[in-house]
């Protein structure tokens, strides 16, 4: 691993390497066990994009793998001047041993990732969210002792998400069904590429044909950010498109439930559910932390 930009790009053996190295982090971190081997090294969080989770868990997994996190904000820069990407990215480089970026335009943290000479993590773009799909695989691993024969459901938008989504299941070999409306799918060369690699990835109109015997029920906001001003359309289109107890009906009797958050309730997935106890949605959230830690180890310390 030289960067981390989409899931698609790692091996399985790289992307089970990363959960082993999570859960063996999170089981120390709760037994108390101190781990340090990014202690006196840097990470520069570079953010176009508003953010809770990512920016909280890059620097809270910085601090306890020793190191430390300097956050810059478009308007804390030159960035947001105009400065070229390349000559900030290797400006950039000189300072810090890792950066995070969350931007829009996936073409932006490509170029980042061509002219920096330390690794490059997406911490989201307008196509991918890799970290947060990494850290779903492992919530799903803890409650259900691994990813091999189940079944995966994604509801909703065919987003970022939807997209980390199915790169996940064309490397790992899981089967995923996605049930978007019309007009909202997926990434159409990211999804002909994973069918071609892992047939049991596919996408429905149908709620009910995904929801039926999943072990993993997964959505998201209809109207991620930038995209505001879509939301009344959006919430027309999206009517049905719902995990709620009926839902839930379809699934396994012990299948979970996930959110990468932040949700709307009672829009993407109802109050009850997300309350109830199939939700593992704070497990998951808390699971940013832990494999984020294992990313910046990989990718700094190069274990």
């Amino acid at each position: 691993m030289t960067h981390l930009l989409t899931i698609a790009e790692l091996t399985k053996q790289e992307v089970d390497k990363l959960l082993d190295m999570a859960a063996t982090g999170k089981a120390r971190h709760k037994a108390g066990i101190p781990h340090n081997p990014l202690r006196g090294k840097t990470l520069g969080l570079i953010f176009e994009k508003s953010s809770t989770r990512t920016r909280v868990s890059f620097e809270t997994a910085m601090h306890q793998l020793g190191g430390q996190a300097i956050f810059i904000s478009q308007r804390d820069s030159q960035i947001g001047r105009g400065e070229p990407i390349k000559d900030t990215a290797r400006v950039m480089s000189r300072y810090v041993d890792a950066i995070v970026i969350r931007t829009f335009g996936h073409d932006v943290i490509e170029e980042y990732a061509k002219y920096s000479a330390v690794p490059v993590i997406n911490g989201l773009t307008d196509l991918h969210h890799p970290c947060q799909v990494l850290a779903d695989v492992l919530t799903i691993i803890e409650k259900k002792g691994g990813y091999d024969g189940l079944k995966v459901c994604w509801i909703g938008d065919g987003n970022n998400m939807a997209n980390s989504w199915i790169e996940a299941a064309q490397v790992l070999g899981f089967e995923l069904v996605l049930a978007c409306p019309k007009g909202y799918y997926p990434d159409e060369a990211i999804l002909k590429k994973a069918v071609a690699i892992n047939p049991k990835i596919r996408v429905t109109e149908s709620v009910d044909e995904a929801a039926t015997n999943a072990d993993v029920l997964n959505t998201d906001v209809w109207a991620s950010m930038g995209q505001e001003e879509e939301a009344v359309a959006r919430k027309k289109a999206f009517e049905g498109f719902q995990i709620n107890s009926r839902v839930m009906g379809l699934a396994r009797k012990d299948a979970i439930v996930m959110h990468c958050l932040p949700a709307h309730r009672n829009e993407e997935i109802t109050d009850e559910v997300m309350e109830g106890p199939q939700s593992v949605v704070w497990d998951e959230a808390e699971n940013r932390l832990h494999i984020q830690k294992a990313i910046l180890d990989r990718l700094i310390v190069k274990v």
